[in-house]
């Protein structure tokens, strides 16, 4: 199967690393990564349907979790390797996470980014479910002026380097507002994998920006939870490997030359 995602190599020494992004950012999120990154693995970005240079998905199951793991496994085999890293922020990381669960065997290791979705509860994701109703009865209505209204658009971010604040609003005028509303249909309010992290079998990081208050009981569970689980706190918000980029290249490209092993898949 051809991905239809849109996806991107980028040049680089080792492994691939697949970079997926959050819920109405774009391949712009890692602009700050791919080139220092570039030093230790091979950078592919994928962006999520209707988002960036995606297309729309045409079914349900596209929205899926399930649908999307499959698109990433297409990403893969196009490139002709057998395991390669995973980098996962907000939304993206909920993906990369279960990937990671579904496909151990193929994952050389992984980092993950602050991700309410990954570890939401029974309760959060109850109350997920009543505002995604909301929301998708607005953008129906109202189309992208509603997506520009919701709280976690871009638009909104305070932190972040001048030039990726300015590419990732002008990404998000290409959001397509069905594949939001889809979105909110069949991903957003249960792609949970709070109780199946026990499990996580692959060497994993998780890079925190520790100013996010809600994401911290999350950050708290997944260290006491996810085996082997390495925890790097930096002082920011949400977009932790924007807004402190160095630092963040820093501990994932040491994470990736102690932790990953199996640099036979370069």
């Amino acid at each position: 199967m051809e991905p239809r995602l849109h996806w991107e190599e980028h040049p680089g020494n080792g492994p691939p690393m697949l970079f997926v992004h959050g819920f109405l950012s774009s391949r712009a999120q890692w602009r700050e990564n791919l080139e220092p990154l570039g030093a230790v693995c091979r950078p592919v970005v994928v962006e999520l349907w209707g988002h960036g240079r995606s297309p729309a998905g045409g079914s349900p199951h596209d929205y899926s979790a399930a649908g999307y793991l499959e698109q990433l496994e297409a990403v893969r085999e196009r490139l002709a390797v057998e395991r390669w890293h995973l980098c996962g922020q907000s939304l993206g990381a909920s993906l990369t996470l279960r990937y990671s669960l579904r496909f151990p065997e193929r994952v050389l290791c992984q980092v993950f980014t602050n991700s309410n979705s990954a570890f939401a509860t029974a309760g959060i994701i109850e109350e997920r479910r009543r505002l995604a109703a909301a929301a998708i009865e607005d953008i129906e209505a109202r189309g992208l002026a509603a997506v520009e209204d919701l709280p976690v658009h871009p638009r909104r971010a305070r932190r972040l380097p001048p030039d990726l604040y300015r590419e990732l609003v002008a990404d998000a005028l290409r959001i397509e507002p069905r594949a939001i509303a889809d979105s909110y249909r069949h991903l957003n309010v249960d792609v949970s994998v709070r109780e199946a992290a026990r499990t996580i079998s692959v060497p994993t990081m998780m890079v925190c920006g520790s100013y996010e208050k809600r994401f911290a009981p999350h950050r708290d569970y997944a260290a006491a939870n996810v085996p082997g689980l390495r925890v790097v706190d930096l002082p920011a918000g949400h977009a932790v490997n924007a807004e402190r980029h160095e630092e963040f290249n820093e501990v994932v490209a040491a994470f990736l030359r102690t932790g990953a092993g199996g640099g036979d898949d370069a």
